[in-house]
């Protein structure tokens, strides 16, 4: 909400209170002059008057509002929240009777000591503890409307980042090789081919269908970079190129679609050391409320490696896990020497299909 918007709500609700209170005033007032009580109808006590709903009603309305909502109810500690408000809301009195005695020492109940300043203080301290309940009111209705917009700007973000994934799904340099080693291979493994050429038919399926959904089984989201591996090892003599591994028991969880694999397309991508052993390392570590995605891969020394990863930069990669999982992923991204490290943690993002 624009801070132009928040201040107007705040000089609204002023206004009415202020409102409100004149009313009162006036009604005070007006009884008095029927009594000839004199005193009343001076400026000085109606002064007073407003002090007597102005201050407390300031003092306890920001207190909730800057300190209390914060601290206690968007924390959802209801039971503190509740006892330091009433707390703040004693303490707000006391001041404000406190300010007022010292604006206003002439009127008679300040002068009276513990007995004439319980009453009004206690008056007070109710004042403080309704407007500052309207100081939760406004702050969560503040709260709500950003949360509102920013859950709305995520999702418009989220659905292009989506679609320039899908746009980018598959690097076609990846098919034409793959097309072009089966092709080879019919010749040599009839059989071994046809295994391979229904791999890459799964895959193309996989990026074609699953992935408009919002959420896959976690399992989907496996075979598909199990089979790319796969389809990746026939471009290679060396049968140790690449080592995946997968711990944990996968079950019925869930996750977004295409989020390890634009990680794992680039790390065959930029790896040019075909003929060594384990020049790729995936490993996919799940235990009962978290995954860790860990990825290294080789490279020529020397030779550039560019900041993409399947066709989408960092930057788009960091703001779709933003986006899906705030708070609650860690990315880190290294070189070491000729080794390229890539290590995704995510938390807390299991739902059951069943649910």
């Amino acid at each position: 909400m624009r801070k132009s918007v928040v201040a107007l709500l705040h000089v609204g609700y002023w206004f009415l209170y202020v409102l409100l209170w004149s009313v009162i005033i006036l009604l005070i007032a007006a009884s008095s002059r029927e009594g000839n009580n004199s005193p009343l109808q001076t400026w000085r006590f109606v002064f007073f008057i407003g002090s007597f709903g102005l201050v407390p009603a300031l003092c306890g309305f920001y207190t909730y509002y800057l300190w209390l909502f914060d601290r206690f109810l968007l924390q959802r500690k209801i039971v503190g929240l509740f006892s330091v408000g009433l707390l703040s809301a004693v303490g707000c009195g006391v001041l404000s009777a406190a300010i007022i005695g010292l604006l206003f020492p002439d009127f008679s109940f300040f002068n009276e000591g513990l007995r004439s300043a319980t009453p009004v203080t206690a008056v007070m301290a109710i004042l403080a503890l309704l407007n500052g309940g309207m100081g939760l009111v406004i702050k969560g209705f503040i709260t709500w409307f950003n949360e509102l917009k920013l859950k709305e700007t995520l999702a418009q973000k989220n659905f292009a980042m989506e679609l320039a994934l899908v746009k980018s799904q598959i690097n076609p340099h990846f098919l034409f090789n793959t097309l072009n080693n089966i092709d080879v291979l019919i010749g040599k493994d009839a059989a071994r081919a046809s295994t391979y050429l229904n791999k890459l038919s799964d895959i193309m399926r996989f990026m074609l269908y699953e992935t408009k959904t919002e959420k896959i089984p976690l399992s989907k989201e496996l075979e598909y970079i199990e089979k790319y591996v796969d389809l990746q090892r026939i471009r290679t003599a060396t049968p140790n190129y690449v080592e995946y591994l997968v711990e944990g028991e996968v079950h019925d969880r869930l996750i977004e679609p295409m989020l390890f694999i634009p990680l794992v397309e680039n790390a065959f991508k930029y790896s040019a050391l075909r003929e060594k052993e384990n020049a790729i390392q995936i490993r996919i570590a799940i235990t009962e409320n978290q995954l860790v995605f860990d990825c290294t891969n080789k490279y020529k020394e020397g030779a550039q490696q560019p900041q993409e990863y399947g066709g989408l930069g960092i930057t788009l990669i960091e703001k779709r896990l933003l986006a899906l999982y705030p708070k609650k992923h860690h990315l880190e991204i290294s070189k070491n020497g000729d080794t390229y490290h890539v290590k995704l943690t995510l938390q807390q993002l299991w739902k059951s299909l069943a649910s």
